[in-house]
């Protein structure tokens, strides 16, 4: 009796009888041959049935089987350079699980709001499947990389009674007659983690309530977020660029089909090696005055001043030193200059925007006391914060990488929608 393996591993079974599981993608016919592309979640291999391999009933099911209809294949795997995999099975016996009703979407152009109305299927696509794909190894090299450095895994709430990132963008709910909000950012429950256990990171959804409809932002999306005890800026600069280039040389390593069927340039992922380019926030307004890019001195970067200063790298670059009133309550003034503090975004190449964002936080109880009333937040809710800075108080510093936006990156797609499998944004929270 042939086995039942996934597709992705054919290749151990090389001229041996198999059984594979799975859905009919495309079918072409030619004569006394003809093609079945079958993918079962894990890869596509075509399968060659022949008039004289198979019986007659099954040799006819060229003109039964509809595209996603599920099957069964029994063959013999069989080496075909010319193939994607490398490999082909040639089929002896198909059996029918169930006969697909006609399929919405077909392998032609869609609109991207159909195709987004559809998503539960579209997702059976070959490019939604590769990103997704893709999408998986990096989570999974995200926990390896924290894993490996001694890093605590520390989950945050997802209903807080605060503020991480600013007022304007949180989503309220009411919490049995209270107040609450989905959160932005585990920053806040990371700095009082590490307190226990040196080096934790969180990583979750977080929700944004931006009014923005650019190609870079949803409303949810995934954070993963370390934070270390006894870290400074250079510190934590230093193990963001390690990071990046750690999951970009994971999904060179297992991820090559993936980006073979999204066609993605490797080559501007091979450049990508720490150290990064290293900028202050001055020296990326001289780059945008210099091309003349709309601007004023002591916002924050928007995607036209993103993309115009990462155009001048080929590798992601490090902007730090931003203004204060620019950045968030917990990040530490430069000791150096008080306008500006110790904080950094990385800037993805390609247009991509930022990736990361992070700071060295502040560690002085009355400091941070008084950024709070300087930001007229609530005093009460952040009591349990500020005692962070009362007992034992360190230096400490971490950041957030987002993770659709480093998927897309790295998958080279236009917008962050194709990164996640269900997106939400201003005008979508179907299906």
């Amino acid at each position: 009796m042939s086995e039942h393996v996934l597709v992705k591993h054919v290749t151990k079974f090389v001229d041996q009888p198999v059984t594979l599981k799975g859905w009919v993608y495309n079918i072409r016919k030619s004569g006394k041959i003809w093609f079945l592309i079958l993918r079962d979640g894990t890869q596509f291999i075509q399968c060659v049935v022949l008039n004289t391999e198979v019986s007659e009933a099954v040799f006819e099911m060229k003109n039964t089987l509809t595209q996603e209809s599920s099957i069964i294949v029994k063959g013999v795997v069989q080496a075909a350079p010319r193939q994607e995999l490398g490999y082909e099975l040639l089929a002896k016996d198909i059996e029918i699980i169930q006969i697909a009703e006609p399929y919405p979407i077909s392998l032609k152009d869609h609109g991207v709001e159909f195709l987004l109305d559809n998503r539960h299927l579209w997702l059976r696509s070959r490019k939604p499947f590769a990103v997704l794909k893709i999408r998986s190894e990096i989570e999974k090299a995200c926990r390896d990389f924290f894993e490996e450095r001694d890093f605590t895994l520390v989950d945050s709430p997802m209903f807080t009674p605060n503020a991480a990132e600013g007022t304007t963008t949180l989503f309220e709910t009411d919490y049995f007659g209270r107040k609450a909000y989905l959160t932005q950012s585990g920053q806040l429950y990371s700095e009082a983690a590490i307190m226990a256990f040196n080096r934790t990171y969180c990583f979750g959804p977080v929700f944004r309530a931006e009014k923005s409809k650019t190609r870079r932002h949803l409303t949810e999306f995934w954070m993963i977020e370390p934070e270390m005890a006894f870290f400074d800026i250079y510190d934590n600069m230093k193990l963001a660029e390690e990071f990046v280039t750690y999951l970009v040389k994971r999904a060179l390593k297992k991820c090559r089909a993936e980006l073979a069927i999204l066609e993605r340039d490797i080559s501007k992922l091979e450049k990508v090696e720490a150290p990064f380019p290293r900028i202050t926030y001055d020296e990326a307004a001289e780059i945008l005055k210099k091309k003349g890019v709309e601007f004023t001195w002591g916002d924050d970067f928007g995607a036209p001043q993103e993309t115009a200063v990462s155009e001048d790298f080929d590798k992601p670059v490090m902007i730090w030193r931003w203004p204060a009133e620019t950045k968030a309550f917990y990040m530490k003034r430069d000791p150096e200059d008080d306008r500006y503090v110790l904080g950094v975004d990385v800037i993805a190449p390609e247009g991509h925007g930022e990736i990361i964002g992070g700071s060295q936080r502040e560690d002085n109880l009355e400091l941070l006391l008084q950024r709070i009333k300087h930001e007229n937040l609530p005093e009460n809710v952040f009591q349990w914060f500020l005692d962070i800075r009362r007992y034992g108080s360190v230096p400490h510093s971490g950041f957030g990488l987002g993770l659709e936006r480093t998927v897309g990156w790295i998958c080279g797609t236009h917008h962050v929608r194709e990164t996640i499998p269900w997106p939400r944004t201003m005008v979508r929270l179907e299906p």
